[in-house]
């Protein structure tokens, strides 16, 4: 019985020297690059330039602010997901994007000229093309998206997408 409590009066005694000793993570995303996008951040309704609603967004800060992560889902009933984080090693943003329909892109870029622009490039077969996707802040906290691709290594560029994000009551 006299070693089982000095084991336990050991054990408390660690185990307490163990807690009081534990302090809470510093959060490691703090820095204005992590906070580029937060203008994003939200709960969207999606329309198109003429007004009709092609979808919606979710957009929300995750792992302690590292990173940002967007639900889509279309109008059409597709969706899909993003996860954008900035990097310290390259000083880029990143996106990758998985959506339901098969798209994948690995995006890069940065917060430039008041708007976050991130691109790649993208192999099928034999061709590739380059997309390049915007994220303009506009007044009343609305966001423009637009995507452009160009199959001609950016000599010139069609638009693909553009959606007017609105904040959802």
């Amino acid at each position: 019985m006299r070693k089982l409590l000095l084991c336990f009066g050991a054990f408390t005694v660690i185990a307490l020297n163990h807690t009081s000793q534990a302090k809470p993570a510093t959060p490691a995303c703090t820095d204005q690059e992590f906070h580029h996008f937060d203008f994003w951040v939200g709960n969207w309704k999606v329309t198109n330039p003429q007004g009709d609603e092609v979808g919606i967004s979710e957009v929300s800060r995750v792992s302690g602010g590292c990173a940002v992560r967007e639900h889509w889902h279309a109008a059409s009933g597709g969706d899909g997901m993003s996860l954008n984080y900035y990097s310290r090693e390259d000083r880029q943003w990143h996106q990758d994007w998985v959506g339901a329909d098969g798209t994948i892109l690995h995006l890069h870029g940065n917060f430039t000229h008041s708007a976050m622009v991130l691109s790649d490039k993208t192999r099928t077969g034999q061709s590739h093309s380059l997309n390049r996707i915007t994220w303009t802040p506009l007044s009343g906290g609305k966001v423009k998206q637009q995507w452009d691709i160009s199959t001609d290594n950016g000599k010139t560029w069609q638009i693909s997408f553009v959606g007017l994000y609105e904040k959802r009551s």
